[in-house]
């Protein structure tokens, strides 16, 4: 299914057979929504579950225009209203996660409470957020800026290895040879413009004195052996989020992927006591 979300041409997947409470998955950098087939499967014949290519990724156009996560979280919201989807259980991994915080904090419906005052609740009923952070310290930004000007000149297949590699384990690469090549296929596809201007909007990317404001309820799960989100990152952002929880599963950057039996049983649990 394709729609135009702030003029931006999106690919995306609603299934709403199981008439449930919707549930969005959004993918990592250098992803797209087919990361999710497996827990979108899972997950289908409970919630009405949404999957979509970010811009300048996947099936999705690329920006003609530099952005930030608040654009990324607007597009969220337009394809939210577009499905007439009010509100929605977030799931993120990674720069999916950002994006989830991000829509999160930024966007809300207002409520009038019994005292005649107007209240507003943010459109995510819960957020997962994995294998990510609040913010990219200062001295990490120059990094995002060396790995958009690469892609620029040479693509992503000057990527592809090293990135392979933090975001998965050696043994389920080894083991699991399928779905390494599915998700390596899909980011040498990745456009090169639109993974380095993702880039610069993650080289920005802030909202971690925000945190506290959040009053939704909060998963928050990290891999063990992710080196390039540190667990202790990810728990540090789950510890400045009111009444989160924070889960570690035996996994790199793409722990849904990896351990997806695992998370989904946690996800499910968790969904079971937010709905």
């Amino acid at each position: 299914m394709q729609a135009t979300v702030n003029g931006i041409d999106t690919r995306y997947v609603f299934e709403d057979r199981s008439g449930g409470p919707a549930l969005t998955f959004i993918h990592q950098l250098g992803g797209d929504l087919t990361v999710w087939d497996t827990l979108a499967g899972h997950f289908r014949h409970r919630y009405s579950v949404l999957r979509y290519d970010v811009r300048g990724h996947g099936a999705s156009a690329v920006s003609r225009e530099t952005f930030g996560f608040r654009e990324l979280a607007d597009d969220l919201a337009a394809l939210l209203d577009a499905q007439g989807i009010e509100k929605t259980h977030l799931v993120g991994m990674s720069m999916g996660g950002m994006i989830a915080q991000q829509f999160a904090l930024d966007h809300t419906t207002p409520d009038t409470a019994s005292d005649a005052q107007t209240v507003a609740h943010s459109r995510a009923r819960s957020l997962t957020l994995c294998d990510t952070a609040s913010r990219t310290a200062p001295e990490a930004r120059p990094t995002w800026d060396e790995r958009a000007a690469l892609v620029r000149r040479e693509g992503l297949t000057a990527l592809a290895d090293t990135t392979m590699a933090r975001w998965l384990t050696a043994g389920f690469r080894l083991t699991h040879r399928d779905t390494a090549a599915q998700i390596c296929e899909v980011l040498l596809r990745t456009p090169a413009e639109g993974y380095a201007r993702a880039c610069e909007a993650l080289r920005d990317f802030d909202v971690h004195e925000r945190l506290a404001q959040l009053r939704v309820p909060t998963l928050v799960v990290a891999g063990r052996h992710d080196t390039g989100t540190p667990p202790a990152l990810t728990e540090a952002m789950a510890q400045a989020i009111p009444d989160a929880r924070f889960e570690l599963l035996d996994a790199a950057h793409l722990a849904p992927v990896e351990e997806c039996h695992s998370f989904a049983a946690l996800l499910e649990t968790f969904l079971g006591q937010h709905v």
